[in-house]
């Protein structure tokens, strides 16, 4: 699946401010649960790729083939996933995305988080991408999030 270079129609569930995913003009996005802003841009110039996610002063950074992974993941799946979000190190609930995107079952055998100790969070961080892509539903509840492909229409 190809990624898309900018932002696909706004999500209907959230505001956010669309940038064009480069670290000078960065996507401002909302973590699931609405209640945290942070940034996200591509830097393909990095090896391997990345997805870098900026939280107040803390970087984050998970190989850029995530979206394209967990959107096939999804779309595998057929249904919705449950998130899960948790902390590197900290368990994670069985058929998450967290889980997905820790497991060595997953495409690239392991986290996809770049930076040792900070590399959970994937479910907080890497979906509302997917979202202002265009290429998942997400859920924006108090907790217990899910999200699923988005239907052809929306793409």
């Amino acid at each position: 699946m190809a990624r898309p270079k900018t932002a696909a129609k706004p999500p209907k569930s959230h505001s956010v401010t669309y940038g064009s995913g480069t670290p000078d003009d960065p996507w401002i996005l909302k973590t699931p649960t609405l209640t945290s802003d942070y940034q996200a841009w591509r830097d393909e110039s990095a090896s391997p790729p990345a997805l870098v996610v900026q939280v107040g002063t803390t970087k984050l950074s998970y190989q850029l083939r995530c979206v394209d992974d967990l959107a096939a993941m999804l779309k595998a799946h057929g249904d919705w996933v449950p998130l899960g979000t948790s902390d590197e190190g900290k368990p994670t609930a069985d058929g998450t995305v967290e889980a997905w995107a820790r497991s060595p079952k997953n495409p690239v055998k392991g986290y996809y988080g770049l930076r040792k100790g900070y590399r959970g969070r994937f479910a907080n961080y890497v979906p509302p991408v997917l979202e202002l892509l265009g290429l998942v539903e997400l859920e924006h509840q108090p907790r217990n999030n899910r999200v699923r492909l988005a239907p052809k229409g929306d793409r």
